[in-house]
């Protein structure tokens, strides 16, 4: 009779446990790495798209980064960056003799004063008897020879300007002019630097001529 197989010897029984349990592991961890490598992969994918994609949306507006709705909200928002649109007060033509010697001549002058906004114009129709007035003084003192040069138009728009933001209580100041003489005495020497004083404030931003004649 043949001898019974021997048994195995205690303790080696359990040596295939921790093997399986490593290559378990192992695996797991195979799994998680390939799983975020591809998560990363497709986050960097779309990000990829979405930068082209804004840089195809910046060559559609020309290249300056700006977009149509942001241009359409800076027209909307004062005519670009100057704020509120200004405002323009027309006043009746003016009739007046001139001061011309050798003959009887007059001037029939249309203005139209330009202020900074809307509210302005309203405050001014309150004082415009005393603005009128001024500007007739103005014209009452003008030869026809200086209303006829641009130069003399432009000095005329300088003077209605003052002395109609003096009619409404504005303080203007008349602008400081050079002596020849002076300037001369003064060219072989250094000239210094004068600073600037602050203008005064003027209501009115500009004079406009609707009508210019001189007969």
């Amino acid at each position: 009779m043949s001898a019974a197989p021997a048994a195995p010897a205690e303790g080696e029984a359990p040596k295939k446990g921790p093997k399986k349990l490593i290559i378990i592991i192992a695996a797991v961890v195979l799994l998680l790495v390939l799983g975020g490598g591809g998560a990363f992969f497709i986050m960097k994918k779309k990000a990829a798209e979405a930068e082209a994609a804004a840089a195809a949306a910046d060559e559609e507006d020309g290249g300056d980064g700006a977009s149509p709705a942001k241009e359409a909200k800076k027209a909307e928002h004062g005519k670009g960056d100057h704020g509120t649109p200004p405002a323009f007060v027309p006043l009746e033509p003016f009739i007046v003799n001139l001061s011309d010697r050798d003959s009887e001549r007059f001037a029939q002058i249309g203005i139209t004063l330009q202020v900074e906004d809307p509210h302005m114009a309203d405050e001014m129709k309150a004082y415009m008897p005393a603005i009128r007035n001024a500007i007739l003084l103005i014209l009452s003192h003008k030869s026809s020879d200086e209303l006829l040069s641009s130069e003399g138009k432009l000095k005329l728009a300088q003077e209605i300007r003052r002395e109609a933001a003096r009619a409404m209580g504005y303080e203007v100041a008349e602008p400081e002019e050079e002596d020849p003489a002076a300037a001369d005495d003064e060219a072989p020497k250094k000239k210094k630097k004068k600073k600037k004083k602050a203008e005064p404030y003027n209501p009115i931003v500009q004079v406009h001529y609707s009508n210019f004649i001189i007969q």
